[in-house]
């Protein structure tokens, strides 16, 4: 039985399947020990519909990872993601009191960057410090220590939906679970798949899920940019069941088995069966056909995030490329289509600097989960900027959401 202070457990709490991972933490790096799976039915576009379901999945994918771990699991990082989240950039300036920039000085900062009016039914999930201003001077990063006698922040923050937060740590707690803190999931995929250098020169991660398409855009070693679009895979099984008029749980199997993102790879004399609906024959059909399904909603996808993007003004923060993961991108020709709509390099992301199991994780489909688990182990090592206190979660939401009640009412 290994010992609980060492270990984390990231739950990520998906359209397609509810995830935990088990990781030991040592002084010199993490081992991953346990890990469990099992399918989700209970969300879509990332958002909690049904809380029975989801805390079904939850409670069957934690006793998995425990019996692997050998261990019990009480406290989890949860991962959050849906077309509720909005994120964008603020600044924040205080005095220093005594001409030397304490940790005091730090949450200052970082409080006076986070006093915007956001709406009542909203609570700040992340607030991510970019770089620190002393006295004109930027491009700081650690400024504890440093003297100055006026501070500046620019911080990325990240808002999610009250209902949205709270449905989660409902649904962990009803599964015998306690919440350590709520995570936006591209920022822990981030951990598990981004080098240092990539988030120094400039990088794009897409995370495409079952549900959602993840967006975060990195530059000069900080978020800059974080966006959730509500379509992923999900959206491809039932273009494939209306075009080849097959059940959706065949589409999903056909997709997986046989699914190419970008046809100019696909070769047309290649046949798949085709299973029917109302028990008809199987039917055989070209791969070509189902790669003409599959490539407009990849491109779509991918057509949607660059306008984010434009949007955003950030075309050429990136240098460094596209990064592809989550499980979606296990397709075959999506790096080629991302590289052709995006027209920059792109390539497969598969959580590294882990040990223990990596046969088992190293693969796209759980880079949220194994970035749940490094977020939790840098948690424990520097709460610095910690929004969120981890024994009263559920109380801050509920505070906020009574407020929100009594603002209507």
């Amino acid at each position: 039985m290994g010992k609980s202070d060492n270990l984390i457990v990231g739950l990520d709490i998906g359209t397609t399947k509810v995830c935990a991972i088990v990781g030991e933490a040592f002084e010199d790096g993490l081992s991953i020990i346990g890990i469990g799976s099992h399918p989700s039915k209970g969300l879509r576009k990332g958002v909690v519909v049904n809380i029975d379901s989801t805390v079904d999945s939850i409670r069957k994918a934690v006793e998995e990872a425990e019996l692997m771990a050998n261990c019990e699991i009480s406290t989890v990082y949860a991962g959050i993601a849906g077309g509720h989240i909005k994120s964008f950039n603020s600044h924040g300036m205080v005095a220093v009191k005594d001409r030397e920039i304490t940790e005091h000085d730090l949450r200052r900062v970082i409080d006076a960057a986070q006093a915007v009016a956001i709406p009542m039914d909203r609570e700040v999930l992340h607030s991510l410090p970019q770089e620190f201003i002393i006295d004109d001077q930027d491009g700081i990063r650690e400024p504890i220590g440093m003297s100055g006698v006026r501070l500046e922040a620019k911080v990325h923050i990240v808002t999610g939906a009250v209902t949205s937060a709270q449905n989660i740590i409902k649904c962990a707690n009803r599964a015998g679970l306690n919440v350590g803190d709520i995570v936006l999931e591209p920022l822990a995929s981030s951990m598990a798949v981004l080098s240092e250098d990539e988030k120094e020169l400039g990088v794009a991660l897409l995370d495409i899920g079952g549900g959602t398409t993840d967006l975060a855009i990195f530059h000069g070693g900080s978020m800059k940019h974080s966006y959730v679009l509500a379509l992923g895979g999900d959206h491809i099984n039932s273009d494939i069941a209306v075009g080849l008029r097959t059940p959706n749980s065949d589409a999903e199997r056909i997709k997986k088995k046989y699914g190419c993102a970008y046809a100019g790879i696909c070769a047309m004399e290649e046949k798949i069966q085709v299973p029917s609906v109302g028990g008809r024959q199987p039917r055989e059909l070209s791969r070509k056909i189902l790669s003409d399904i599959i490539e407009p909603r990849m491109e779509e996808i991918f057509s949607l995030v660059r306008a984010e993007i434009t949007r955003a003004g950030l075309e050429k923060t990136f240098p460094a490329g596209i990064v592809l993961t989550g499980g979606t991108s296990l397709l075959e020709g999506v790096p080629e289509l991302a590289e052709e709509v995006f027209e920059i390099p792109a390539r497969r992301g598969v959580p590294e600097n882990v040990g223990g199991l990596m046969d088992v994780v190293g693969n796209p489909m759980y880079a949220t989960g194994v970035g749940l688990v490094l977020y939790g182990r840098q948690e424990r090592r520097s709460s610095r900027f910690r929004i969120r206190d981890q024994k009263n979660v559920f109380d801050k939401v509920k505070g906020r959401m009574q407020e929100w009640f009594n603002e209507l009412f």
